[in-house]
C-alpha cells in the first residue's frame, strides 16, 4: 500500500512540474525566459514576405509599437499551418503557449507549431 501512495505522490509532483504558468500579455516582460501560456487578443498582424525568414508578427493586446507581447512565426513554421495566421487570427482572442524571449527590448514568443495557438471560443 505504501508503494501505491509513493507512486501517486511522485506522479502528482511530476505533473505539477510540467504545468504552464498562465499570465496576461501585460506581464510578459516580467517572464523573459519562462515557458508560459498567454491568453490575449490579436490586435495587429503582419506577414513580412521580404524579411529574413519571412516572419509573421502577431501583436497581442495592443498595436505596434505599443503591444506588450509579439508572436513571431517564421516561414518554415508558417508553412506548417493549415491557415494564414495573420488573416485568421487578427481580432481573435487566442491562447498561446511558449517560451518568452526578448528582441530589441520587447517580449516575444517564437511560435514553431500551429498546436501552440488555440483560438478562444
Amino acid at each position: 500500500m505504501r508503494y501505491i501512495v509513493l507512486i501517486a505522490l511522485f506522479t502528482t509532483l511530476g505533473l505539477a512540474g510540467r504545468a504552464q504558468t498562465k499570465i496576461a500579455a501585460s506581464e510578459a516582460k516580467k517572464h523573459i525566459g519562462d515557458s508560459v501560456t498567454v491568453c490575449a487578443k490579436v490586435m495587429g498582424a503582419k506577414y513580412v514576405t521580404g524579411g529574413k525568414n519571412a516572419p509573421t508578427l502577431l501583436d497581442l493586446d495592443g498595436k505596434f509599437p505599443n503591444q506588450p507581447l509579439t508572436l513571431v512565426i517564421f516561414k518554415p513554421a508558417r508553412d506548417g499551418f493549415s491557415y494564414a495566421p495573420d488573416e485568421k487570427l487578427l481580432d481573435k482572442q487566442i491562447c498561446v503557449t511558449g517560451r518568452i524571449t526578448e528582441f530589441k527590448g520587447k517580449p516575444q514568443i517564437n511560435v514553431t507549431s500551429e498546436s501552440q495557438i488555440k483560438i478562444a471560443q
